[in-house]
């Protein structure tokens, strides 16, 4: 599903990746850990494709069977939309929209048929139990519902992979958990791999596989 090798990135002198090497299977959720200031965000936009790395000897990155590298920042535009789905901490929704219009601005950019993509966000709404929610701006939901919002429509595309940056460091105890078990849910209804930075432990723990970022670098 992912594979990369030799992944450097630095800012003038400042390296923040040195090398990673990183494989996830198809279906994976995968918790990254670490220090703050260990590479994780970074590592987790270069996968994502938001970042570019550093064009290193031997670099490489393939997602679902697809080079990285070698594509056109147009062509990376059109592939994250159409497989890559992000989920981040502080929801990122627009505020002047409603819960369903911001779930379906990924499918609109795709230049799906309306019709069709307010139906499949009616229908993932309904899944994450917002079906009464829908809609209501994000000033009147809170941050658990914010946040569902936020994975609905990292899911209105059907993508291959999901990446979440300290998803649930925004939410209480309760609907931290909840996201969490929604996670795995998730995973096994539609089959995404997710990818996760997290500082959360039980989140890390509940993962199939953890890996941990020390300076630059996964050490297993």
């Amino acid at each position: 599903m992912i594979s990369g090798k030799n992944i450097y990135k630095s800012y003038g002198d400042v390296h923040i990746l040195k090398g990673v090497n990183i494989h996830i299977e198809k279906g994976e959720i995968v918790a990254i850990i670490g220090p703050s200031g260990a590479g994780k965000t970074t590592l987790l936009q270069i996968l994502g494709t938001l970042d570019k790395a550093n064009q290193h000897k031997n670099y490489a990155l393939s997602i679902n069977g697809t080079s990285i590298k070698g594509l056109t920042d147009n062509q990376l535009s059109s592939f994250r939309n159409q497989h890559i789905g992000f989920i981040f901490q502080f929801h990122q929704l627009l505020p002047e929209f409603t819960a369903l219009e911001n779930v379906c601005i990924p499918a609109f950019i795709a230049k799906k048929n309306k019709k069709e993509v307010e139906q499949r966000a009616k229908e993932l709404l309904a899944f994450l139990g917002l079906s009464h929610r829908e809609n209501h701006k994000p000033s009147e939901l809170s941050g658990g519902e914010q946040q569902r919002v936020a994975v609905a429509r990292a899911l209105i595309n059907n993508p291959s992979v999901i990446f979440a940056d300290e998803p649930s460091g925004n939410l209480d105890s309760s609907a931290a958990k909840n996201l969490h078990e929604l996670f795995f849910e998730l995973r096994d209804k539609f089959g995404q791999t997710f990818i996760l930075v997290t500082h959360n432990k039980e989140l890390a723990n509940m993962a199939d596989r953890t890996l941990e970022m020390k300076d630059g670098l996964v050490v297993e």
